[in-house]
């Protein structure tokens, strides 16, 4: 699954490395100066944060369905539930509901303890073959 992270550019900025768990994939996005959004808290910026999510997302529709093209995504909306410290941020995502066409994808990032997520996503991604 590295292999995709790396070949997607912005995965590539964001520093996005992954690993394969036996029950979920979970994204790290590594803490870097480039990635503060307000750097008078410092926190970090929610679209680095979105981007990873929605990342994450896609790697694991990837990861379920790999003879698919990569989910063109529809809808994304992002929660914002705590403000990013500036120190790395994990991610995983779980398919809720898949058809044919259509899959429905949530994810969460945390920092410190997964059970204390700092932004969760909810998506829908239209599954397309080759």
């Amino acid at each position: 699954m590295s292999d995709l992270i790396n070949t997607l550019p912005y995965a590539r900025f964001l520093g996005l490395t992954a690993e394969q768990s036996a029950d979920a994939l979970i994204v790290t996005m590594p803490f870097a100066d480039h990635l503060i959004g307000n750097p008078l808290l410092p926190a970090l910026h929610g679209g680095s944060t979105a981007a990873m999510l929605e990342l994450t997302a896609i790697a694991q529709v990837a990861l379920t369905w790999p003879r698919l093209r990569l989910p063109r995504p529809i809808t994304v909306t992002t929660a914002y539930l705590r403000s990013g410290r500036p120190q790395d941020v994990h991610a995983r995502a779980r398919i809720s509901r898949a058809g044919r066409r259509i899959a429905y994808i949530q994810a969460e990032a945390w920092q410190d303890d997964a059970a204390q997520p700092i932004a969760s996503l909810t998506a829908q991604f239209a599954l397309d073959e080759p």
